[in-house]
């Protein structure tokens, strides 16, 4: 198998910050419709946005899967089956896009609030700040392991008073979404098993390039969230 010279690194990664792109797209678009509102089910939501992603990439995109979990079902680990739902008026909306990506290239996801709980309110705007503060962690240290970035964003969730909602906080992008609770490629994913450097070459001679996976929960309240975007470009 040939290496991929400069250029080929040049045009995946180019490829992989436009897909991010598109998905923000989607996601703006999704936003101002206002498509998420109290009393629509997630399947209605779900229908709405692949439409909205039709639009945006122009033809047929991705798999067939759900995109939107709400309420209880935020917090249910990721490939669990589960009924339709009607969104409440103080509800949390996870719309996570990776459906939208052939091959698990790349991912991006976030959580909408539905209402005005302050409690919901916040665990978004710490997810995001606990995704800022990791990406600051990766770019301040070269040599940072899967294991360390893990510890990391843990400790930040905690201090927020969160818990994480995943036994990992990322995975490498042509990765597929770890399931469950055991990962049979602990370094394929920034968890706390993986001890080797997240910046190496990966299979095939290509660069390693990460999917941040920020998931924070209430376990009293029973609600959580998803924050996914890159990790090491933009």
């Amino acid at each position: 198998m040939a290496v991929p010279d400069r250029m080929d690194e040049r045009l995946r990664a180019l490829r992989l910050v436009e897909e991010q792109r598109m998905a923000q797209a989607v996601f703006a678009g999704v936003i101002e419709g206002g498509l998420i509102s109290p009393g629509s089910t997630e399947c209605e939501v779900d229908d709405r946005i692949w439409d909205v992603a039709g639009e945006v990439f122009g033809t047929a995109v991705g798999w067939p899967d759900r995109l939107v979990r709400s309420g209880p079902h935020t917090v249910l680990p990721y490939g669990r089956c589960r009924p339709d739902r009607v969104i409440g008026v103080d509800d949390l909306v996870v719309i996570d896009l990776g459906p939208l990506f052939a091959g698990h290239e790349t991912d991006f996801a976030r959580t909408v609030v539905v209402g005005d709980d302050p409690g919901r309110r916040r665990l978004v705007e710490d997810m995001a700040q606990v995704g800022v503060a990791a990406r600051e962690r990766f770019l301040g240290q070269d040599g940072i392991t899967g294991r360390q970035l893990h510890a990391e964003v843990r400790a930040l969730a905690g201090k927020a008073g969160w818990s994480l909602g995943a036994w990992q906080v990322g995975r490498l992008c042509g990765q597929a979404p770890a399931v469950g609770g055991s990962d049979p490629e602990p370094r394929s994913f920034i968890g706390p098993d993986n001890d080797e450097p997240l910046r190496r070459t990966a299979a095939g001679g290509w660069r390693a390039h990460w999917i941040l996976e920020i998931r924070l929960v209430d376990e009293r309240s029973g609600f959580g969230g998803a924050f996914k975007q890159l990790l090491d470009l933009v």
